[in-house]
């Protein structure tokens, strides 16, 4: 219990139930310590998992669909034709036919570019983009999820995709039912020449491929949708 001086002369005290001591001042006490501890747990809680259910990615089944859960460490840049790709965008398919610029990077990558430079290391210093509709053919049966239209490897820190190794070439989305998501997924690379191309582009599976080559959990995501060229609000599911 920790009790705080009497005005009135003496030091006050009391139970833990927080009743006034002699005073007339409030005495702090242990069971008023929990009760603060629990009320601001929840808070916590509450705010944590109300940011959690905001998250673009949730919002747009990305997480649950495609991939897990995951902390963002590095910065995604995808663009079409100086349009940057933001989570849940619309964009045509006359506007996505060629393959997009993409950038890589983040302060902590490029702290430690500075660094590997002066040993010239940077060569394991690496990554690896992929693009997947998880909504082939039609959201309401995906029954090619996920279907894979771009793999990228050996990406070198701090660059972009165009500095990578096009293991499965750039195929533009063309979809005719629904509107589809198109995710692109980064990850970070054990070594050069070390992820291989799938021996097809359908029912490709991102979480399996990231645990065949090492990946682990992905640095970065982001995702637009896609729908045919003449559709106008079309069914997600």
């Amino acid at each position: 219990m920790v009790g705080f001086s009497d005005r009135r002369g003496g030091r006050g005290g009391g139970g833990d139930d927080g009743r006034w001591a002699g005073g007339g001042e409030i005495v702090y006490t242990r069971s008023l310590d929990l009760k603060l501890f629990v009320v601001m747990a929840y808070t916590v809680r509450f705010v944590g998992n109300h940011i959690w259910k905001r998250d673009p990615l949730v919002v747009g089944r990305v997480i649950g669909d495609v991939l897990d859960s995951f902390t963002r460490s590095l910065n995604l840049t995808v663009s079409y034709n100086e349009r940057e790709v933001s989570n849940g965008c619309e964009l045509k398919p006359s506007q996505v036919v060629n393959q997009p610029r993409v950038d890589i990077g983040g302060d902590d990558l490029r702290a430690f570019h500075t660094l590997v430079c002066w040993f010239h290391f940077l060569y394991f210093l690496l990554a690896t983009l992929v693009m997947v509709d998880p909504d082939a053919p039609s959201p309401s049966d995906p029954n090619l999820r996920e279907y894979l239209h771009w793999l990228v490897t050996d990406i070198p820190a701090t660059t972009g995709a165009r500095f990578g190794q096009e293991v499965v070439c750039y195929e533009s989305p063309r979809p005719s039912m629904g509107i589809h998501r198109m995710v692109f997924v980064l990850f970070r690379q054990l070594g050069r020449q070390t992820v291989y191309a799938p021996g097809w582009r359908q029912n490709f599976n991102t979480k399996d491929f990231a645990e065949l080559y090492n990946l682990g959990s992905p640095v970065a995501a982001v995702y637009f949708n896609c729908q045919r060229e003449s559709g106008f609000g079309g069914r997600r599911r």
